[in-house]
């Protein structure tokens, strides 16, 4: 293992990092496992494995786990869009329907008409509304609406069985919850993107990630199914109760994920490994490129962990619906990812600029380009609400960064 004081970091606080997820959630099962990798300047500074990865089988969590990375595949269908963007094939102000024509006549809802009744948006969706959740689209699992009612008793978002074609077509049947750039609200907005993907470099979504960004980076264990020499390394997934504990929610011998999905879910569908995360984490870090590799340049990435709410507005002004609480002020979303602009605002221990996301089943990342460090956590618990575990992993890592 590196030695931490090399990087900045204490030792004896790294410690205490460790002892605080054993202590407050491994130890008294509310949550199975937990891993933490933490990078800087391109070294593993440290590594946190506790628990168990299959708590049924007694299966120890290891450094080559494999998880359910759910909207953490979020930020690479992003990076694949920007790279088609870089190519000239597609602008972030290009209208959607240029590649999907067949939402032409999207309206937005109309509030006591039913979910049918639609009126025409004040401006057509671009691609850039799509990157930054303010498309207008929205996921079933809310519970706020009309709209979101709609999409539950379409299954949009959920195990429909449709293609890419056929999942942008049953959302041509359903209203917008308001006109393009008005509001942020979180989204099916990136599976749209794995659509596009797929539609403007014409070849098949999986193949474009794995090509171009899974085989450069070595991201040899992240992909839409988990193959019969990884099933063994396949972590089992929780619910957390209301007493604090676990019960089965996928179990890993006979999980979905052992198939290959009809749908490709950019905005969820991927599996990996924290060593697979972490090599995509670091390749951010390092401008677009790693090993030699460039993905993506460094002027697209900037401006991808920039800001694009309009008006330069943080999630609490814009946000509809989830990511509306205190706690995102002086939070903003890029082209992918969230972006803290402001971390007084925040109230949380951050450098400006700092970029992350997260999964349903708990899991994060987020690279810090002030200070040079990539963080990736790992566990398989819902709802990633239940507990505030990404914030006082920020707080006890960078209480154990002693030199900046």
């Amino acid at each position: 293992m590196t030695r931490p004081e090399k990087f900045g970091f204490s030792s004896e606080r790294l410690g205490k990092l460790d002892r605080f997820l054993a202590g407050r959630y491994v130890e008294p099962g509310r949550i199975p496992c937990a891993q933490v990798q933490i990078v800087r300047r391109g070294e593993l500074v440290h590594e946190t494995l506790l628990g168990q990865a299959d708590l049924e089988r007694g299966r120890a969590v290891a450094t080559d786990t494999l998880f359910r990375i759910y909207s953490m595949t979020k930020p690479i269908t992003s990076l694949a869009f920007m790279m088609l963007v870089e190519e000239g094939l597609v602008a972030l102000d290009d209208p959607v329907t240029r590649f999907i024509p067949e939402w032409k006549h999207l309206g937005v809802f109309a509030a006591g008409t039913g979910p049918y009744m639609t009126t025409p948006p004040s401006r057509p969706m671009q691609m850039i509304d799509l990157l930054r959740h303010t498309s207008g689209l929205t996921y079933g699992f809310q519970n706020r609406g009309n709209v979101d009612a709609a999409y539950r008793k379409l299954q949009i978002g959920g195990p429909t069985g449709l293609n890419m074609d056929g999942f942008v077509g049953e959302l041509a049947k359903l209203p917008l919850e308001f006109s393009p750039g008005e509001a942020w609200n979180y989204s099916v907005s990136t599976d749209v993107l794995g659509v596009l993907v797929e539609r403007i470099s014409g070849m098949p979504f999986q193949s474009f990630l794995q090509g171009r960004i899974f085989d450069p980076l070595k991201m040899i264990d992240t992909g839409f199914q988990v193959r019969e020499d990884q099933r063994p390394r396949f972590a089992a997934c929780y619910n957390a109760t209301p007493s604090g504990g676990l019960t089965l929610q996928d179990d890993p011998e006979t999980s979905p994920y052992l198939q290959a999905p009809d749908f490709h879910s950019g905005g969820g569908g991927l599996v990996s490994t924290a060593k697979d995360y972490m090599a995509f984490c670091k390749m951010l870090a390092n401008g677009g490129a790693l090993d030699g590799q460039r993905l993506i340049a460094p002027k697209t990435l900037k401006l991808m962990a920039s800001n694009h709410l309009p008006g330069g507005q943080d999630l609490t002004d814009l946000s509809r619906s989830l990511f509306s609480e205190a706690t995102n002020a002086g939070v903003g979303f890029g082209l992918g990812f969230a972006v803290t602009f402001d971390p007084v605002k925040a109230m949380l221990t951050s450098s400006p600029g700092e970029y992350y996301w997260g999964g349903a089943a708990s899991t994060a990342f987020w690279v810090d380009p002030v200070e040079d460090i990539q963080v990736v956590f790992m566990t398989q618990v819902l709802p990633s609400s239940t507990y505030p575990i990404r914030r006082e992993l920020r707080t006890l890592v960078y209480s154990a960064l002693v030199e900046p």
